[in-house]
């Protein structure tokens, strides 16, 4: 009988390493003692990354190179904004180059890069921090836990 593997909707304990193309580690939980526990498809994880741990037993590991765009998506202009300073939180203190998180009306909350700060009006960019870039993604799945 073969082990279970990873599925969409499992809950499971993962060691990972986000690598830039050029080898520039972003994040990595590889050589902590507690791996993350997460469950696959709540979008913890961006769904190009997510696809690495499904079919992977308990132990398997995975190392894979996506191109530029093929995890966080491609920079998106629009998603460049220009926003009122009188509506801008009043902390941290609005300076280029500060990630800022935002609330919509409807309660999601978005993380934003400041770009340039003006006298009435604050260029934000809302694409992912790694939009345009290629990464290596190595994942080690530890365990897949009962369900809850």
């Amino acid at each position: 009988m073969s082990a279970p593997t990873a599925r969409m909707g499992d809950h499971v304990l993962l060691r990972y390493a986000l690598r830039l193309e050029n080898g520039m580690t972003i994040v990595s939980n590889l050589e902590d003692a507690d791996p993350e526990a997460l469950v696959l498809g709540d979008g913890t994880l961006a769904a190009a990354l997510e696809a690495q741990v499904i079919g992977l037993a308990a132990g398997g590991r995975r190392r894979t190179s996506l191109p530029a765009g093929a995890a966080f998506g491609l920079p998106d202009p629009t998603l460049v904004q220009d926003l009122a300073v009188k509506d801008m939180p009043a902390e941290p203190a609005l300076r280029s180059g500060t990630l800022m998180e935002f609330s919509l009306p409807d309660g999601t909350r978005l993380a934003g890069h400041v770009l340039e700060v003006g006298p009435e009006y604050a260029r934000v960019d809302f694409n992912h921090p790694l939009a345009g870039y290629g990464i290596e993604f190595e994942v080690e799945l530890v365990r897949i836990l009962p369900s809850a």
